[in-house]
């Protein structure tokens, strides 16, 4: 059973920074089997993908958020991390981490429970 365990959310101010983690179990990035990927969903709009690493470890950005969003992973700790720079009110929304796993001649998604970013004064 895979389970993707969040963390790292909470209430920035504009301009601060914020590094979110997810932990994954049940799962190993070392069998380069593994997409992960950060999704946000703002109040009232659909869910926006953020980020990817490959499972061949090639890292992909949003043009929107690009020069202020950092995907990274730990590969020996099966955590994937988002940092964000530069924080605006308008990144408020909950934030999901993602892995896609593919098996054989499928892949199968898997989400993490979601954590709420806010961004204010």
């Amino acid at each position: 059973q895979v389970q993707l365990a969040e963390s790292g959310g909470g209430l920035v101010q504009p301009g601060g920074s914020l590094r979110l983690s997810c932990s994954a179990s049940g799962t190993s990035f070392r069998d380069n089997s593994v997409d992960v990927a950060w999704y946000r969903q703002a109040p009232g709009k659909s869910r926006e993908w953020l980020a990817s690493i490959t499972r061949f470890g090639l890292a992909i950005i949003a043009d929107s958020v690009k020069g202020r969003f950092t995907i990274s992973r730990d590969i020996a700790k099966n955590t994937m991390y988002l940092q964000i720079v530069g924080l605006k009110p308008e990144d408020t929304a909950v934030y999901y981490c993602n892995c896609n796993i593919h098996q054989r001649d499928t892949t199968v998604d898997y989400w993490g429970q979601g954590m709420q970013v806010t961004v204010s004064s």
